[in-house]
């Protein structure tokens, strides 16, 4: 039996189906026995009921719907409510679908927008644009099916990595709801052995919490020689590049819409959710029917026990061995000091030195050394700490910037896990100058009050922090 002849087959079986649910419906409606009042009464208690289709969705039939049923079963039976076959003949003319090959084949850039122009201005009629997109992918002349024909860029051969460490493939998953919050998985895994070198969960897909997932992963696992990312924001972030070229990795990433490249990896997320998200139970899951995790370090945990203990151990189908133990054959691997990992994983940016010989970052200023005013140096720091500032000129340590106005101790990007509640001193109003409980706040100590000009910019008249008035303008004047 052909293709053509299955089908057929399954269309006549799917009509049957739906001939005996409309008739489940009616029978007691079209009972002869019923008086009109008891009739209309059944038949808006149906109308008014959720029924379960062939399919098993939820549906509502009208009142109208099922008068006409019960007629044509009155007059037709049973193959009366089973639907006729459906006209799958084309509609369209031959000569017209022939002409719209003719032209996809003559530019097969053409677009079947652009070939709907031309017929419309040849013929005055044209169908539709996806009318023709089906012709064109029925025939073999969609514009990816001669892409692939003419270039083979649809066509892949396999591909590993040649040793352990040559090659590590990174991306994020979508985890469960843990406390409220959503949870996302950074991974990295080995190309050659499919070990997971670097794992974490976080509560956002951010370049903070891929840098928690990395920088352990290349303190243990040593360093590769690629790492090959999507172009997510998180990924295509500039303190990635600079971590990679600090230790001599080779950043690429992906093809815009060209995923095949990471297939290891969502594979191994495929796995991840198969074998071990089912078995955790967030907030949307029943319970009782699952292991629950009620804080983010509790899915870390249980997380790292389940691929060191269970996915390393298990001996790979595409391999055939132990994701661990093919990676351990490739060793020793070569590792980055310590200083030089944490130098790597600083932020940078460049800043102008003002006249004065201040800095800013974030809205915090800083001093630097006077010889420096206006020059552009970089600025090395962690982001969690906006205190401690490394200067940069060019290649050479010029020391660190001290701090003058600190108003942010972190970088906007650096968000905890966990916001910190503010405390009940923090909540105080400060109390005004001059009254008997006020002292100098270390703000105030530090950059100067505002009532008091600043003795590092010029001092201009008028400029102590209020208006001056006519008189005062005038003998300035």
């Amino acid at each position: 039996m052909s293709s053509q002849d299955d089908d057929e087959a399954a269309r006549r079986e799917r009509a049957r189906e739906i001939g005996l649910f409309r008739y489940m419906l009616i029978r007691d409606l079209a009972d002869d026995a019923l008086t009109t009042r008891q009739r209309g009464a059944l038949a808006r208690e149906l109308a008014a009921r959720e029924h379960l289709d062939p399919d098993g969705r939820p549906v509502r039939v009208t009142r109208w719907t099922l008068d006409r049923w019960v007629k044509s079963w009155k007059t037709g039976g049973f193959d009366a409510l089973v639907p006729c076959p459906r006209q799958a003949g084309p509609r369209t003319p031959a000569e017209v679908l022939a002409l719209a090959g003719a032209l996809k084949r003559e530019r097969p850039e053409r677009t079947a927008a652009q070939v709907r122009r031309i017929l419309v201005a040849t013929n005055g009629w044209s169908p539709t644009e996806r009318t023709l997109q089906r012709f064109f992918t029925r025939t073999g002349i969609g514009t990816r099916q001669l892409a692939a024909a003419t270039t083979g860029r649809d066509v892949f051969s396999p591909f590993q990595a040649a040793a352990p460490n040559d090659l590590w493939t990174g991306d994020a998953l979508h985890g469960p709801k843990i406390a409220g919050r959503k949870t996302y998985l950074f991974a990295f895994i080995d190309d050659y052995s499919r070990a997971v070198v670097g794992y974490r969960f976080g509560y956002a897909e951010d370049t903070v919490r891929l840098a928690a997932a990395l920088r352990p992963a290349l303190a243990a696992r040593g360093i590769p020689s690629k790492i090959y990312v999507d172009n997510g924001s998180a990924f295509s972030d500039a303190w990635l590049l600079r971590a990679c070229a600090r230790l001599g990795i080779r950043l690429a990433h992906s093809t815009p819409h060209r995923p095949e490249g990471r297939g290891k990896i969502e594979r191994f997320f495929q796995t991840v959710r198969g074998q071990f998200l089912v078995e955790i139970a967030d907030e949307t899951t029943p319970a009782g029917t699952a292991s629950p995790v009620t804080s983010l370090a509790d899915l870390n945990s249980t997380f790292q026990a389940w691929v060191e203990a269970q996915y390393h151990r298990q001996v790979h189908t595409e391999t055939g061995a132990a994701p661990l133990h093919r990676w351990q054959t490739g060793g020793p691997f070569h590792h980055a000091a310590p200083d030089a990992l944490a130098e790597a994983f600083r932020w940078s940016t460049r800043r102008t030195v003002s006249r004065t010989g201040l800095i800013c970052l974030h809205a915090n200023r800083y001093q630097v050394p006077a010889g420096l005013a206006g020059q552009r140096v970089e600025c090395v720091f962690d982001p969690f700490d906006l205190t401690t500032i490394a200067l940069r000129l060019g290649t050479t340590d010029i020391g660190t910037a001290t701090p003058f106005e600190i108003t942010r101790h972190s970088h906007p990007k650096a968000r905890p896990e966990t916001p910190t509640e503010p405390t009940h001193t923090d909540r105080l109003p400060r109390p005004r100058p001059g009254t008997p409980h006020h002292h100098p706040h270390p703000k105030d100590q530090l950059c100067g009050a505002r009532r008091h000009p600043d003795p590092l910019r010029p001092h201009r008249p008028g400029k102590e922090g209020h208006r001056m008035s006519s008189d005062t303008r005038r003998v300035h004047q």
